[in-house]
């Protein structure tokens, strides 16, 4: 299957037209139609309609393939231009939220960097793509056990650090004077579904028991002084690392006794990192 044609394919059926897509792949709108002609028939099947442009079954499973697919191939690209090329100056880290805690910050190179904090799912492919050199990434896990991370990409993990979790909550909330609290027990209360900038409800339903955790608001931000406000504000409960958590205006930490998990932060390279990059890893790494 010819990658440029299914790149065609999966841009129509974004954009929902042929002449958006020919604009943003600078091809004409002609040379698209030929793209999906071509496709279509390599492939035997119709993959869109034409009014509305709209991808039919066939074409609705191959968008399922796609996306890996052409992951893979620019993290192959990217891959073997890095083996090839010198490294570049400077460092461009990709990381979440909640993964830049005091330490990685601290470890930053004085000059040169570029943080770019993002979503957690989209890391391990910036890194894989070469559009971050690093990734920071985090999440809940069991003491000294390693994240569960896409596979995008043949990607080499490094644990960085490990701390405590805490709820936070307002500072008049029932549960406020407790001085730990149980995930299970609190599967029914009021939480935010903020999984750019804190820790994901589906992590605290697998760690909870796989079920509750019900959002009462949704925050779509990678800010977390904004999700710490709206929990102080009563809007719901939070999940944080004790060093996200602590000492914010109207709220109380509280850690989580049960299960026995952790905040886990892993850094997250391809190849064998080199230049600022590689003085990155040994720095955070030789810290754990």
């Amino acid at each position: 299957m010819d990658p440029h044609l299914l790149r065609t394919y999966v841009t129509v059926a974004r954009l929902a037209s042929f002449s958006e897509a020919a604009r943003t792949l600078g091809y004409t709108q002609s040379a698209v139609s030929q793209h999906i002609a071509a496709l279509e028939q390599d492939l035997g099947a119709p993959l869109l309609t034409r009014r509305p442009v709209a991808p039919t079954a066939a074409g609705e499973r191959l968008l399922e393939h796609a996306g890996p697919l052409l992951l893979r191939l620019d993290a192959a690209r990217a891959d073997v231009v890095r083996m090839a090329g010198a490294p570049e100056p400077g460092l461009t880290l990709a990381a979440a939220p909640t993964a830049l805690g005091p330490l990685a910050v601290a470890a930053l190179p004085a000059v040169g960097v570029t943080v770019r904090v993002m979503a957690r799912d989209g890391i391990p492919a910036a890194v894989a793509t070469g559009t971050a050199d690093l990734g920071l990434v985090d999440g809940l896990a069991a003491p000294s056990d390693p994240l569960r991370l896409p596979d995008v990409a043949p990607l080499t993990t490094h644990g960085v650090s490990e701390e405590p979790v805490c709820v936070l909550l307002p500072d008049t909330h029932p549960l406020a004077r407790r001085t730990g609290l149980r995930l299970a027990d609190l599967a029914d209360a009021r939480w935010l579904d903020a999984s750019d900038a804190g820790l994901p409800l589906a992590q605290l339903r697998a760690a909870g028991g796989g079920h509750g955790f019900r959002p009462a608001l949704r925050y779509e931000g990678t800010d977390v002084r904004v999700l710490t406000a709206l929990s102080a504000a009563g809007h719901g409960l939070t999940l944080l690392p004790l060093t996200a958590a602590g000492g914010v205006p109207g709220a109380v930490a509280v850690p989580v006794t049960e299960p026995r998990v952790v905040h886990r932060t892993e850094l997250v390279c391809a190849g064998a990192p080199r230049g600022a990059a590689a003085r990155l890893v040994e720095v955070l790494v030789g810290r754990m």
